[in-house]
């Protein structure tokens, strides 16, 4: 689990079909073989490392999904460790498991912020709502304003300096991942919860459709 709030921005030294190393220090810090890292907002394995250094394995349904695959030398990455038991939650909930890729439009400044608009499929536009979250090349922000197509994010200096969202260019590719929330919320709205093999709560009535009381059965409220 991730929190979307990217650590370093790492640099790729290498890149080959289904490997990626990548130069970075805080990451390193702790680092151990069989870790995960999450870079660019995509939940990799680390497979070798040095002082310098981290390989990992890039699988193909990694390379459907996000952008990791078009990675060259000298190409800038968002990396982040899993979230420590004992630490702060800052973002949201990131799972590093890539939804689709979209394209960064445009930037329109506001005040010190940047509006920036980026591009994405139906399937991930569906899960999109004003002031919800989603992961935009690993980093947790949230939607200002969106349309049909394509939805908008204000980054404040601190994320431009620090993440790889302040060097995009229009035309470049970013991975997304939505909020996971909204997709179980969608599952259980599509499917009747009996069909999975848990009873349904007394007030439930049968057919398709989510009630409190089966939200609050699978864990989602507290009754």
């Amino acid at each position: 689990m991730f929190t979307g709030i990217a650590e370093e921005m790492g640099i790729v030294r290498a890149a080959a079909p289904g490997r990626l190393v990548i130069g970075a220090s805080v990451v390193l810090r702790d680092m151990k073989l069989g870790d995960s890292v999450a870079v660019s907002g995509a939940c990799l394995t680390v497979v070798d490392q040095d002082r310098a250094t981290f390989t990992a394995e890039v699988a193909p349904e990694t390379t459907r999904r996000t952008h990791l695959g078009l990675r060259r030398p000298g190409d800038y990455v968002n990396l982040e460790r899993p979230l420590a038991a004992t630490g702060r939650f800052g973002g949201h909930f990131v799972q590093g498991h890539v939804d689709a890729t979209g394209r960064f439009l445009s930037a329109t400044p506001e005040g010190e912020a940047l509006l920036a608009r980026y591009g994405a499929p139906p399937s991930v536009m569906r899960y999109i709502v004003e002031k919800g979250f989603i992961a935009v090349d690993g980093v947790s922000l949230t939607v200002t304003t969106y349309d049909a197509t394509s939805f908008t994010v204000s980054l404040i200096p601190y994320t431009r300096r620090n993440t790889t969202l302040g060097r995009l260019r229009p035309g470049d590719a970013v991975n997304l991942e939505v909020d996971i929330v909204a997709k179980y919320l969608e599952r259980f709205q599509a499917s009747p919860v009996s069909q999975y093999g848990a009873s349904p709560a007394p007030q439930q009535e049968a057919g398709p459709g989510v009630s409190w009381e089966s939200l609050a059965e699978h864990g989602f409220i507290t009754r």
